[in-house]
């Protein structure tokens, strides 16, 4: 496996990203890997390890590099407070600005297949990864697991977005999540299926927001994490390696 930290030069400055693919095979399809709120980290550095031993080339980035380089976050509450004035820092369009970034990048790295590029987005970046997918169509396809405020009342919501997002998808739906209750999830569903977009949603019983995150003391649920690896896993090969 070959691992690099790279600088990418991105419209609001360089932004820090962790990239990981296999050593020999290439060129490899490409994996947009959009980090959780509590940030880019060495945990996060294990699932892009993962989705990489099986044939991809992945790209995770820091996308609180205008703020900060590194965010470690302390769950106490001078911490969740700093995590949520990170997140409102971001925005569907900036990430789908950045997004244009991490594209460059593999388009000029002869070890990625830039013709075949799917995303993955956990958390706050569940609306990220479909903000991606309807500016960037050229992505075949795009998960969101567990994500958070993909139905908002501001007018570039995700869900709004959706009659541009054409590629396959997929949503992961925790049970128990107060990011996403059944009601939004409910709404979702209804845009989804207005605008024709291609989908499969997904509930995982019992399960909690964050249940894949296997750090996650109290959350991590093995057996729906490696459920959701599978629906993953499917869902690039049936669109990347095809």
């Amino acid at each position: 496996m070959i691992e690099r930290h790279l600088e990418i030069a991105a419209r609001d400055g360089s932004m820090n990203t962790f990239v990981v693919h296999p050593d020999e095979g290439g060129p490899h399809p490409v994996v947009l890997f959009y980090m959780d709120a509590p940030g880019k980290r060495e945990e996060l550095h294990d699932m892009a390890r993962r989705i990489a031993s099986v044939g991809y080339y992945v790209v995770l980035p820091n996308l609180y590099y205008r703020t900060v380089r590194d965010f470690t976050l302390v769950r106490d509450e001078p911490g969740m407070a700093r995590m949520f004035e990170l997140m409102g820092t971001l925005t569907n369009a900036l990430v789908a600005s950045d997004t244009g970034a991490m594209l460059a990048l593999v388009d000029g790295d002869p070890k990625a297949d830039a013709t075949r590029v799917g995303a993955v987005g956990y958390c706050m970046s569940g609306p990220f990864v479909l903000a991606a997918a309807a500016h960037h169509p050229r992505l075949r396809c795009v998960a969101s697991i567990y994500g958070a405020n993909l139905v908002t009342d501001r007018e570039d919501s995700a869900h709004r977005m959706l009659d541009r997002v054409r590629c396959d998808t997929y949503f992961a739906c925790a049970e128990i999540d107060t990011w996403a209750p059944p009601e939004t999830v409910a709404t979702l569903e209804a845009a989804l299926a207005q605008a024709g977009t291609p989908y499969r949603l997904e509930w995982y019983p019992g399960a909690q927001h964050g249940f894949a995150f296997p750090q996650r003391a109290g959350i991590y649920d093995k057996p729906s994490a490696e459920r959701h690896w599978q629906r993953l896993f499917a869902l690039f090969e049936r669109n990347l390696k095809r």
